[in-house]
């Protein structure tokens, strides 16, 4: 099981530097709404909203170049944060 994902990561990976190298779109931008969510003594909830961001994610399998993948943050684009 190991062997098989790491030969899917590699070969993500040689496919995404393909695409860098030949310039093939390789980097895609999702719009995120990212909000805090602080909690009260008296349990109930405070929800901080911050401004819509674009934020750069890769058309890949796996995460690469420290960017999450498109199909994974279109899926998540509320992020929320528990304070």
């Amino acid at each position: 099981m190991i062997a098989i994902l790491l030969v899917a990561y590699i070969a993500d990976y040689c496919v995404f530097r393909y695409r860098v190298a030949s310039n093939r779109q390789p980097f895609g931008s999702i719009t995120v709404q990212h909000y805090d969510a602080v909690e009260h003594k008296d349990g109930k909830a405070e929800l901080i909203f911050d401004p819509p961001v674009q934020q750069t994610c890769v058309h890949a399998l796996f995460p690469h170049a420290g960017n999450p993948t498109c199909w994974y943050l279109s899926r998540h684009a509320e992020q929320r944060t528990d304070i």
